[in-house]
């Protein structure tokens, strides 16, 4: 019985080592081979906006890149490249320029949809991949057009993930992957492939200050927005207008400020401010993280503790539209309850201003 056993055993083992062998080989193709297999699915954007509150530099081109996610010629880029353009243009690498529609803009994701006007042209849909399983070390490719000279492959790895970027009020919900694959202007709306040749990323950003500091919208996001934008022509988001951040265990102490989730700023217009809920106005730095104090701090939202920002982003992407929410927050020591109706998140003029920030030639 004991020799069958072992016997049993060095079969199974060998069985799970094939396994592995033969995954890890099917996902270890030369680079050179993984571009053959994506380059035609990515394509060059080109893009005129004209920005209406300036005097100089009114007329803006942006030069990007796009990839093809659907059989029926959908194409994925940037909302930074074609958000408010007055003209988009589709090229598939060779000299002709097709002229496209915006079918859907989300500046929070900084996702956009395009769709070429004419009829008739087929471009080759790209293989997408799954961002939720990525390895910081694994290599990846990055495929553009950057500074728009032509279609470019650089090579990397996964630096990180779950990368929280302070770009807006709204970044920690959108937390990207990070690389060290090189993305300069023009590699904007482009993919970053693995070595199976599949999709795991959007390229976005690239860090001006730092070398080798790139970043990627994770296509897993990308997957969940993009039947929206197709649909709606925008991603529909329940909006409060709150932002801010969970109290420092060092304000807590030091300053006495009880836990929760503590209110820096309030959007104008939004539903907390007209419940007049109050944010800071101290600006206060601990590390490099700039906080600002004499906020409300919100404890409870429909019963629940706030207690990390795991808990407030579980919380947040879990509203809709239409939503009733009840905050029990502090005020001056004293515990504060309201009630508000979430209505839709509209495009807000710090987006817009984001928008021309990084439209605006460098």
């Amino acid at each position: 019985m004991k020799v069958f056993l072992k016997h049993w055993i060095l079969i199974v083992c060998y069985w799970v080592l094939t396994l592995s062998t033969a995954s890890a080989s099917s996902c270890d193709k030369p680079f050179s081979e993984v571009f053959r297999e994506v380059s035609p699915s990515v394509v060059r954007i080109f893009s005129v906006a004209i920005d209406p509150f300036s005097v100089m530099e009114r007329v803006q081109l942006g030069v990007g890149t796009g990839l093809v996610i659907g059989d029926d010629g959908h194409v994925v880029t940037n909302a930074h490249l074609v958000y408010g353009a007055s003209e988009v243009m589709i090229s598939n690498g060779k000299e002709d320029m097709r002229q496209a529609k915006i079918v859907g803009v989300d500046p929070i994701s900084d996702l956009a949809i395009i769709k070429l006007k004419a009829p008739g042209v087929q471009l080759q849909k790209a293989r997408l991949g799954d961002s939720g399983k990525l390895a910081i070390g694994e290599e990846v490719l990055a495929v553009g057009y950057p500074f728009g000279i032509g279609k470019t492959a650089t090579r990397g790895i996964i630096s990180a993930i779950e990368r929280v970027v302070p770009l807006s009020t709204f970044s920690w919900m959108i937390p990207f992957i990070q690389t060290d694959a090189a993305i300069s202007p023009g590699n904007s709306g482009g993919p970053l492939v693995n070595r199976c040749g599949k999709i795991i990323g959007i390229n976005t950003l690239y860090a001006e200050k730092g070398q080798n500091i790139n970043f990627a919208i994770p296509i897993d996001l990308v997957r969940e927005l993009v039947p929206q934008l197709i649909k709606e022509g925008r991603v529909i988001r329940a909006w409060h207008g709150i932002n801010g951040r969970i109290v420092p265990s060092q304000l807590m102490f030091t300053l006495g400020i009880v836990p929760g989730f503590l209110i820096e700023t309030i959007e104008p217009g939004s539903p907390a401010e007209k419940i007049n809920l109050h944010g800071g106005t101290l600006p206060i730095v601990i590390g490099v993280q700039e906080y600002l104090l004499g906020g409300d701090v919100i404890t409870k939202v429909n019963g629940e503790q706030l207690t990390d920002m795991e808990t407030v982003a579980r919380i947040a992407r879990s509203l809709k539209v239409g939503d009733k929410v009840k905050l029990e927050y502090w005020r001056n020591g004293k515990l504060h309850t309201a009630e508000i109706i979430l209505p839709e998140r509209p495009i807000l003029p710090g987006d817009v201003r984001r928008f021309r920030e990084r439209r605006r030639p460098r």
